[in-house]
C-alpha cells in the first residue's frame, strides 16, 4: 500500500510541476493578467476538471508561482551572502554580493521578476502565505547590517524627528536590535534596490545607462553607505 501511495505522490508532484512550468511559459507569452487555467490545461492535454484538483483557482496557481519565484530569488541571495561570508568578505562586500545576486536572478528570470515586482495582477490579492518567502532577500540584507552593527559598528544615518516613532515601530517589527535610523535607511535601500533592477529590466535605462554592470555596482555600494556599512578597507 505504501508503494502505491508513493507512486501517487510522485505522480502528483510531477503533474504539479508540469502545470507550473506551463503557467510560467504563459506568463512569458501573455503576462500574469491573462493566465487561464483552461489554457494551461489545454496545452497539457488535460481536461479543466482534472487541473482543478491541483489548483482550484487561477489565484491559487498564481500564489504558487509567486511563492516559487520568491523562494528562488531568496535562495540566490542567501547563497551569495553565505559564499561571501565564507570567503571572509566584510559586511559591505557581502551586501554588494547579495545585491548583485538579486540583479542576476532578475535578469535571468524576467517574467518571474515581473510577477513579484511588476504591476499588480488585476483582481488578485496575495495571501499571507507569500509573506515569508517575500522576506528572504530583505532578511539577508538585515542580517548583514546587524552583524556589522554588532561588530565594528555602523555610521548612523540621519533621521528626522517626524520619522522616529515610525522607524521604532519598524525596528520592533522586523529589525530588532538595530538603531531606528538604520532600519529606516534599510527600508529605503530595499526599495531603491528593487527600483534599480526594475528600471533596467523594464527598459527605463535604455538610452540612459550603457555601462550597466559598473553602474549597478556603484549604486549597490552607495546603498551600503546609506545604511551605515563601513567602507571597504576601513580599519
Amino acid at each position: 500500500m505504501s508503494t502505491v501511495r508513493g507512486a501517487r505522490e510522485r505522480a502528483r508532484i510531477e503533474v504539479t510541476a508540469a502545470i507550473k512550468d506551463e503557467a510560467r511559459r504563459r506568463l512569458a507569452d501573455e503576462g500574469a493578467a491573462k493566465l487561464s487555467l483552461r489554457a494551461v490545461a489545454r496545452e497539457l492535454g488535460m481536461v479543466s476538471s482534472a487541473l482543478y484538483r491541483y489548483f482550484p483557482s487561477r489565484d491559487e496557481l498564481l500564489t504558487a508561482l509567486i511563492i516559487d519565484a520568491y523562494d528562488s530569488l531568496g535562495a540566490a541571495a542567501e547563497a551569495a551572502g553565505a559564499a561571501a561570508l565564507a570567503a571572509g568578505s566584510p559586511p559591505r562586500a557581502r551586501w554588494t554580493a547579495v545585491c548583485e545576486a538579486f540583479r542576476a536572478w532578475a535578469l535571468a528570470h524576467p517574467h518571474e521578476y515581473a510577477l513579484i515586482y511588476g504591476s499588480p495582477v488585476p483582481g488578485y490579492s496575495a495571501p499571507q502565505d507569500t509573506v515569508v518567502p517575500a522576506s528572504r532577500v530583505a532578511n539577508v540584507l538585515i542580517g548583514i547590517v546587524r552583524s556589522a552593527h554588532e561588530g565594528r559598528g555602523l555610521a548612523l544615518p540621519p533621521l528626522p524627528a517626524t520619522l522616529r516613532a515610525e522607524a521604532g515601530r519598524m525596528t520592533a517589527e522586523f529589525a530588532e536590535g538595530l538603531p531606528p535610523e538604520v532600519t529606516a535607511a534599510l527600508v529605503a535601500a530595499w526599495a531603491q534596490l528593487a527600483g534599480l533592477v526594475s528600471f533596467e529590466l523594464f527598459g527605463q535605462f535604455n538610452n540612459v545607462v550603457e555601462e550597466r554592470d559598473a553602474f549597478f555596482a556603484h549604486a549597490a555600494d552607495q546603498l551600503a553607505h546609506a545604511v551605515g556599512l563601513p567602507a571597504l578597507g576601513r580599519p
